[in-house]
């Protein structure tokens, strides 16, 4: 009989509880909401201080500032899975005339691209986006910081540019395209461009008195895209779910896991962060993270998911500084996953097995280097090192008698296998084929077309 571990225990709750009490004293936030996600379902809120004079709850909206990135780069992958643009495009093929030379699309999604940081002119967060009516007020006369693809510079304007090029090829506004594409099918109905009651003001909290002072909320305009959404964490807790399992009303778990893989290295000097395509990457305690997080005056948000444990931690503040919510919300997920392990799905027999596939399995040689080939889920396989260490790689059938890599160094790369007489499934295996590698039952098997020839003396004493 299964057991049912639904709930939280109660040394998790109050640990987590714990964890955002010392969080919003601490950072001095006039109030500050958290959740944990596991399995697709919350399993856990808080709050901690006041919105209007009552204790904010999961329906209470805050600003997600850049949280908004990750919205708009799932608009940029539907469009790439509808097979309206390719990622190795350059932007001036879909929306020309915007000066930022041959930049990516990828590159703009994993800012890349070589753009300045923030728009010319006055402080853009502040400021309304009436201010910057154009493309070329939010860019200005020299958008190019750096040679495009060559670092990793975190740009607030290539993600306009990413919403303009979702309006240029849908027709419509980004907030349209992204209330039907997304919001609706996915159930955000608290995730909106402007603030819909209830939610918090956002403030500042003086650095050396208890006081506070508010800040503005402007309409972002053109960046909108870039840090504009209102949400809660009832929502923000479904947008966890689907950046770990995907949906495919709106974007496939394959398609979620490539914008999970890293497509540029931050340079932080912990060496340890990196960002995707529209997700920023961490490692904490081991644990790879993948989300965002986000600030706009009078706010500060944090999400992050480990696909690995099927959790995500979720927190919102509204204040300008203060709680580092980011890290909160990685210990969200740690002090959950540290209390309470995932527990591995039971393991099952196969109902059947290809025997040609079973036969492949077992230990092959890279030269005198032992590899063992195991049979995975359908047809797909797993081929990694004997000693557990060093270049291992899964593999999805193609259909055609080959395997494509899934990750690692062979990720891309096509696994063969070569029979000795003909391509006929029935005759003897010679080898496997791996981006010219080869692997043989035997080290060094002669039999093999092993490139470089075998010493016909054969294995020798020193």
């Amino acid at each position: 009989m299964d057991t049912s571990f639904e709930e939280l225990l109660p040394a998790t709750r109050r640990a987590l509880y714990h964890r955002i009490a010392t969080a919003q004293a601490d950072g001095r936030a006039p109030s500050l909401v958290a959740a944990v996600v596991r399995e697709g379902r919350t399993v856990w809120t808080g709050a901690r201080g006041s919105v209007d004079g009552r204790a904010p709850d999961a329906d209470t909206q805050y600003r997600i500032g850049s949280i908004t990135k990750t919205f708009t780069a799932v608009l940029v992958l539907q469009l790439r899975d509808a097979g309206l643009l390719d990622l190795a495009d350059p932007l001036e093929k879909h929306l020309p005339g915007t000066g930022v030379g041959e930049a990516t699309i990828t590159q703009l999604l994993a800012h890349t691209a070589g753009l300045a940081a923030e728009t010319p002119g006055p402080w853009w967060e502040r400021t309304p986006g009436s201010l910057r009516p154009t493309l070329a007020d939010v860019l200005g006369q020299d958008p190019l910081r750096h040679p495009s693809g060559r670092t990793h510079h975190y740009s607030n304007p290539g993600y306009t540019l990413l919403g303009s090029l979702v309006e240029a090829l849908r027709g419509e506004a980004w907030e349209v395209v992204l209330r039907r594409e997304v919001l609706e099918p996915l159930g955000l109905t608290r995730t909106t461009a402007r603030p819909a009651a209830p939610y918090a003001e956002g403030w500042a909290v003086h650095p050396w008195a208890d006081v506070l002072l508010p800040e503005p909320a402007e309409d972002l305009g053109l960046m909108a895209p870039a840090g504009q959404l209102w949400s809660t964490i009832a929502d923000l807790a479904r947008w966890a779910s689907f950046l770990a399992e995907g949906d495919e009303r709106v974007l496939s778990a394959e398609t979620l896991a490539e914008m999970r893989t890293p497509a540029a290295a931050t340079g932080n000097e912990s060496g340890d962060d990196g960002y995707g395509l529209g997700l920023q990457l961490t490692c904490r305690n081991g644990r790879t993270l993948a989300g965002h997080t986000g600030s706009l005056p009078g706010f500060l948000a944090g999400l992050w998911v480990s696909a690995e444990d099927g959790l995500a931690g979720i927190a919102l503040a509204n204040t300008t500084s203060g709680p580092l919510v980011g890290g909160l919300a990685a210990d969200l997920v740690r002090i959950t996953a540290e209390h309470e392990p995932r527990i591995p799905s039971p393991w099952k027999p196969r109902s059947e097995a290809d025997p040609e596939l079973l036969a492949l399995t077992g230990t092959w040689y890279w030269g005198p280097a032992p590899f063992v080939l195991r049979l995975r889920d359908g047809r797909a396989l797993e081929l990694a090192p004997l000693s557990g260490t060093g270049r291992a790689s899964r593999f999805r059938p193609e259909g055609d008698g080959t395997w494509a890599g899934l990750d690692g160094y062979f990720a891309g790369e096509t696994l063969r296998v070569v029979r000795r007489t003909s391509a006929d499934e029935g005759a003897e295996v010679s080898h496997l084929d791996l981006a010219s590698f080869v692997f043989t039952r035997e080290p060094y098997e002669t039999v093999a077309p092993v490139p470089g020839g075998v010493d016909p003396k054969g294995w020798r004493p020193a």
